[in-house]
């Protein structure tokens, strides 16, 4: 029997909502420059399934992998931590 790992979860905004059933979510990270030693953002952008089509633009969202469910969604909403408005 496996044992089932840890799935990570990030949080983020949603940018697009325009496709059914998914909306895509930006992470923003903090990175240290390695000459600088400065902080950078990074961001990232990740293809989420939304079964309900619940979000919005600008909802922060938490998002959890999951088993591959299309060639680019590999996330889910698991959860809308903030509404727009």
């Amino acid at each position: 029997m496996k044992k089932q790992g840890i799935r990570r979860q990030l949080l983020g905004i949603v940018v697009s909502n325009k496709m059914a059933k998914t909306v895509v979510v930006m992470v923003e990270r903090m990175v240290k420059h390695k000459f600088y030693h400065k902080y950078v953002r990074r961001r990232s952008k990740f293809s989420s399934h939304d079964e309900n089509n619940a979000c919005q633009i600008g909802d922060k969202v938490l998002i959890t992998e999951s088993r591959p469910l299309s060639r680019s969604k590999k996330w889910r909403v698991s959860k809308i931590v903030q509404k727009a408005i």
